[in-house]
């Protein structure tokens, strides 16, 4: 995966991207540099994919409104999914949306955490791999479930980590639990709230095993995907 040659040419750039970050943070920040670094780099990726965000936030208000047209459509055509299909179909293309609109964002996203991961893990080549450098007294390469010390000699595990589960439970909060709602009172047929809402907390099992580095990747990227799709909800017409 990581010799296909996007990939690999990403993961030089984003390489060559930390370094530069790293050399410029390191004098105002010292052994925090490489960790913010990571998080700088972060941010600069989520503001490239924020017009992408924007369309699947519109795509939502889009989904919201058509909702009840949608529901409609079910009770009638329920026994016939054929028909059922071409009518939603229908509906959709008449408002110009896709139900396929809102993945967008978390599609294009997808190469890039890849290619970061290559770089988390040293599976770039490169000569000084960020994993080498240290955050808080941390290896960035170093990992929670495989610390002999754990998170209490370690603290930087215990909060970067409280941090996720932080913005996990307000994404549950405040976006999930929200349009779940919002979509079983228009359908009863759709899923209550449930074990899915609890989908979120997965980031939290994931960051006890990868590199601090990748830790620091889900903190950065989960915050600023949150922020972004409240503020975005509040902004944009319904």
């Amino acid at each position: 995966m990581y010799s296909f040659g996007p990939i690999a040419a990403a993961m030089t750039l984003l390489s060559t991207t930390l370094a530069t970050l790293t050399s410029l943070l390191t004098p105002l920040t010292a052994g925090l540099a490489a960790g913010l670094a990571v998080v700088v780099l972060t941010v600069l990726v989520r503001l490239l994919l924020v017009p992408l965000g924007v369309m699947q936030v519109r795509a939502e208000k889009a989904r919201a409104r058509l909702a009840p047209r949608l529901a409609e459509i079910s009770a009638e055509h329920g026994k016939n999914p054929e028909r059922l299909v071409a009518e939603q179909r229908r509906v959709y293309t008449e408002a110009g949306t896709s139900p396929l609109a809102g993945c967008l964002p978390s599609l294009a996203q997808m190469p890039v955490m890849v290619a970061l991961y290559g770089v988390f893990i040293g599976a770039g080549g490169v000569e000084e791999p960020l994993l080498d450098h240290v955050f808080g007294g941390v290896e960035l390469g170093a990992t929670m479930a495989a610390s002999a010390d754990g998170p209490f000699v370690a603290p930087v595990f215990a909060v970067v980590i409280a941090l996720i589960a932080l913005v996990a439970w307000a994404n549950r909060r405040y976006l999930m639990l929200p349009t779940m709602r919002a979509a079983a009172a228009v359908n009863p047929n759709q899923p209550q709230p449930g074990f899915l809402s609890y989908v979120q907390f997965v980031t939290v099992v994931v960051a006890a095993f990868v590199p601090l580095a990748g830790g620091l990747y889900l903190l950065a990227s989960g915050a600023w995907a949150l922020g972004e799709r409240l503020l975005l909800r509040r902004i944009l017409p319904d």
